[in-house]
């Protein structure tokens, strides 16, 4: 699916579309089945970062029952006031700088309030002048652990170690050694079991224990500190990074009405 994503996103050969309007005449010939994808938001967005095309999936999670009244809004349009700006902010950077955002661990709110993991890829579209002229992205739901791979209980005992520990320094050093395995095994490893690299799976399960603490009162800056960050500007540039807002912007956004 990211294959294809890149290819779509990059051009073939000499056959980049000169406006966006000719590559959505393409792109939307690919809707019916993109909008099969249940575990896939698939979207592009012009240069002024409004949505131009997305599939179901998209839609849905946005608690629209179609398309329509998505097309022409930016993230900040359309998702809750604390959270859309950060996603358009990320936009701007792909369309201003050529910024290529690959394999981004994020935790998504979902119409429910509900937290979901993601694997997010953006990239700029160009036209034949080389040329930026929208993005096209997509935010895959991580998927379960494949318990059926040999190394799969070796890499549980990591897994368990990590949530054991993600309060404080992790090594690869120290995980290599539980594991019996290279640095390179490991990170191939984790990655056909969990699907993510060993740094996003701690990375992962501080920012659960996050959101969890950010649901209480305790201070943020202790928040960071029960998450294994003793910088607390390094947590907050962090959980930024995951989620596309501050961590005292999500404790608003998530907070009871």
């Amino acid at each position: 699916m990211q294959h294809a994503f890149s290819l779509l996103a990059q051009g073939v050969g000499d056959n980049h579309p000169q406006t966006l309007e000719e590559l959505l005449a393409g792109a939307a010939l690919l809707l019916p089945m993109l909008d099969v994808i249940p575990n896939a938001a698939i979207f592009i967005k012009d240069v002024q970062a409004r949505y131009v095309l997305a599939n179901r999936t998209l839609v849905q999670r946005c608690g629209l029952k179609d398309l329509g009244p998505l097309l022409g809004k930016t993230s900040a349009q359309v998702f809750p006031a604390q959270l859309g700006p950060g996603y358009t902010e990320q936009d701007r950077k792909v369309l201003e700088e050529g910024f290529v955002l690959e394999d981004q661990l994020e935790l998504h709110l979902y119409g429910s309030r509900e937290p979901g993991w993601c694997l997010t890829h953006k990239q700029p579209l160009y036209n034949r002048d080389g040329e930026i002229i929208g993005l096209a992205g997509i935010s895959v739901d991580l998927q379960s652990a494949s318990e059926t791979h040999p190394a799969f209980q070796r890499l549980a005992a990591v897994d368990e170690h990590i949530r054991a520990h993600f309060n404080r320094r992790v090594t690869l050093g120290e995980l290599t050694k539980i594991a019996g395995i290279s640095v390179a095994q490991l990170e191939r490893y984790c990655k056909r079991v969990f699907h993510l690299t060993p740094r996003q799976m701690i990375q992962k399960v501080r920012l659960e224990h996050a959101h969890r603490l950010l649901h209480t009162d305790l201070p943020i800056t202790e928040v960071a500190l029960q998450c294994g960050y003793t910088d607390h500007s390094a947590f907050t540039r962090q959980f930024k990074a995951s989620t596309g807002f501050t961590p005292r912007q999500y404790r608003q956004a998530t907070s009871p009405l």
